[in-house]
């Protein structure tokens, strides 16, 4: 692959602040792609519409889902962007090509006494204790993505008015806030644990592992994991779960679309749309349990 490849993946990395996972999703797409022009003798910085259609094809031919080749236009489609931006082409054709159409997949998240029950089967006891309850909390808090609670830093709070500046996809901020009863974990987090935990190190991220070093994403992943285990949930819980939770809930619970939307940090409110499907779902089920004459034929 040309130069250029790294100098974008360094981009991605150090300007838009992508995580490691992303990034290497990136490179796979591209990698793909570039061994799909070498092997029909195609030059990346004169590519044209049709053979961008010829692209999609191929891939459609290898039997991958419509959101992998949605994935792939929107990798190819930023990594043009960024050829205009360092003057390697003048027009980005990617533009131009519209994504397949999706199956959208109802997100999977926890009723309020299945978080209950993670909730409170952290008891406490140690340093990873409180730790670990307060990763719960301010994911079903906040609603942040994993990526986004791993670079939390403690100059990102107000105390004061319970609120976080977080940097999302692309270094976009955005301000989310918190309760009483997140409010009540940080405090025993930052008084009891966290300088534990530090070893007596200094750290200006929040979360900080075993090790004394900040938490990774992997490393929050595998908590969630190893807390799912302990209870008798029987779904697929990850820390992207909370994410849908804290939605699903504050849309059962009364809350505009476009205010979810501002706390979820979505680009688009579509994306955010989904989440009706699940809250007419539970409508429905409350009005077949509770509508007085529903049982009469």
């Amino acid at each position: 692959m040309p130069p250029v490849i790294a100098k974008f993946l360094l981009y991605l990395t150090k300007e838009l602040n992508y995580t490691t996972k992303t990034v290497e999703s990136y490179e796979q797409d591209l990698q793909n792609y570039f061994g799909y022009l070498t092997k029909n003798n195609l030059d990346y910085l004169k590519i044209n519409r049709q053979e961008i259609r010829n692209y999609l094809k191929y891939l459609d031919a290898h039997n991958l889902k419509n959101s992998t080749i949605s994935r792939h236009l929107s990798t190819l489609r930023s990594f043009y962007n960024y050829l205009i931006r360092e003057n390697y082409v003048q027009i980005n054709y990617f533009k131009s090509i519209r994504n397949p159409k999706l199956e959208r997949k109802l997100p999977n998240f926890l009723s309020y006494n299945e978080l209950a029950m993670l909730l409170d089967s952290i008891k406490l006891e140690t340093a990873v204790d409180m730790r670990n309850r307060l990763i719960v909390e301010l994911f079903y808090a906040t609603g942040c993505r994993v990526s986004e609670l791993c670079a939390l830093k403690l100059t990102d709070i107000d105390f004061a008015a319970k609120k976080i500046r977080i940097y999302g996809k692309g270094r976009k901020e955005r301000i989310v806030y918190y309760g009483e009863y997140a409010a009540k974990y940080l405090d025993l987090y930052l008084t009891k644990a966290r300088d534990e935990l530090l070893k007596g190190n200094h750290n200006e991220y929040l979360f900080i592992s075993e090790k004394g070093e900040p938490l990774k994403v992997s490393d929050v992943e595998i908590i969630m994991q190893k807390l799912v285990q302990k209870i008798a949930i029987q779904k697929h819980v990850t820390p992207h779960t909370l994410r849908h939770t804290f939605a699903t809930h504050l849309l059962n619970n009364g809350a505009d679309i476009k205010s979810v939307q501002e706390l979820l940090g979505h680009a688009s409110l579509n994306t955010t749309g989904i989440y009706t499907h699940i809250t007419s779902a539970h409508l429905k089920d409350v009005y077949l349990k509770t509508f007085p004459r529903q049982e009469e034929k």
